[in-house]
């Protein structure tokens, strides 16, 4: 397939370019020249700039992404700066131009060695400037991979840390978009099988890397979280992560993972209090069944099932990246803009928020 998309492939990996070798020599032996680009942590504007330069001085006419979330977010990007004028705060959102991209991305396959991000078959890469402090997207649709390639077999050797907390961003990425304000017959069907399918196997994958239909499971929740997400928005779990990830060294997937069972409380009190008729009340309890596997279980076992999880699965708190109630008032101004908050089934009040923080601290 890469044969027909370019002739010099520039590669973003992740920390450990080393994991691309066999990709590597599978397009060497096709004809295709490669140059490996690793990105060390979550993608920065920086890493956006650098990998652009070195793209265009190589002559790349073909990127891949292989890694986690943040190698394939950075492939996104570098291959739509390549084709388009101008730097990256031309198009970013809330910090920059937010100008549409006027061209389409040069040819970009996604290769997801993670089952979490879902960032193979999303249309926006997530970036962090340092000098703002802040995450926020590129977005567009002209950068969707033209070739997504999910194969379970490449997170068998994912260590326990990365299998929960990718993991458990999977789970809130079917969550979300299921209480979300746009939720939508199509995406319902994708969230219900995915947290299905996270539920049974998200544990056993963790204990056991090698249970191979426990990887199975969690490859495929996490491309339905993405396709979900994509289609129905987030929520705010993800308004909060945006808002941290840009302040704190925070892997994304662990700060979803000590937000979730909180947020879900929060969103669940709110509409109780301000719009107990609606229809996402009655979604809390269906998402409870399909994680405790009971027909009679409601909300709140929901809720402390994932709290149970989240215990096994050995998660920090958000005290362990240096999180402190000072932090609060920034924390909450800059989740309020997330384009993720917009999403979620109710808007909650900044002391809402602060209460939601203080309980995952």
């Amino acid at each position: 397939m890469a044969t027909k998309l370019g002739t010099r492939a520039f590669i973003v990996t992740g920390r450990n370019a080393q994991r691309a070798e066999p990709l590597i020599s599978t397009l060497v032996a096709a004809g295709v020249a490669p140059v490996a680009f690793p990105v060390p942590g979550e993608p920065t504007t920086d890493d956006i700039a650098r990998g652009t330069q070195l793209a265009r001085a190589e002559k790349c006419d073909l990127v891949v992404g292989f890694g986690g979330g943040s190698a394939i977010d950075a492939a996104k990007a570098i291959a739509a700066l390549l084709t388009n004028e101008g730097d990256v705060f031309d198009y970013l959102e809330v910090i920059g131009g937010g100008k549409p991209l006027a061209r389409g991305s040069a040819p970009f396959m996604a290769i997801p060695t993670t089952a979490g991000t879902g960032a193979e078959v999303t249309r926006n890469a997530v970036l962090a400037s340092p000098g703002h402090r802040l995450k926020v997207s590129l977005r567009s649709p002209l950068l969707l991979a033209k070739v997504a390639l999910v194969d379970p077999e490449l997170t068998y050797d994912l260590p326990p840390e990365l299998t929960a907390t990718t993991g458990l961003d999977a789970l809130t990425q079917l969550i979300e978009p299921y209480v979300s304000c746009r939720a939508n017959p199509l995406t319902d069907a994708i969230c219900v099988e995915g947290i299905r399918r996270a539920a049974r196997s998200l544990r056993r994958a963790f204990d056991n890397g090698a249970d191979k239909s426990a990887r199975l499971d969690m490859a495929i929740a996490g491309l339905f979280g993405g396709l979900a997400l994509a289609n129905a928005g987030l929520g705010a779990v993800h308004g909060f992560a945006a808002s941290i990830g840009g302040m704190f060294s925070a892997p994304h997937g662990a700060v979803c993972a000590a937000l979730l069972a909180h947020v879900m409380e929060a969103n669940l009190i709110a509409l109780r209090e301000r719009a107990p008729h609606t229809e996402t009340v009655r979604r809390y309890d269906e998402i409870a069944r399909l994680l405790t596997g009971s027909e009679h279980a409601g909300a709140a076992e929901g809720i402390a099932w994932v709290g149970h999880l989240c215990a096994h699965l050995r998660i920090p708190a958000l005290r362990r990246y240096g999180i402190t109630p000072n932090d609060f008032p920034v924390l909450v101004a800059n989740a309020s803009n997330a384009s993720s908050m917009k999403a979620n089934p109710i808007p909650l009040t900044d002391d809402e928020m602060k209460a939601t923080l203080d309980r995952a601290l």
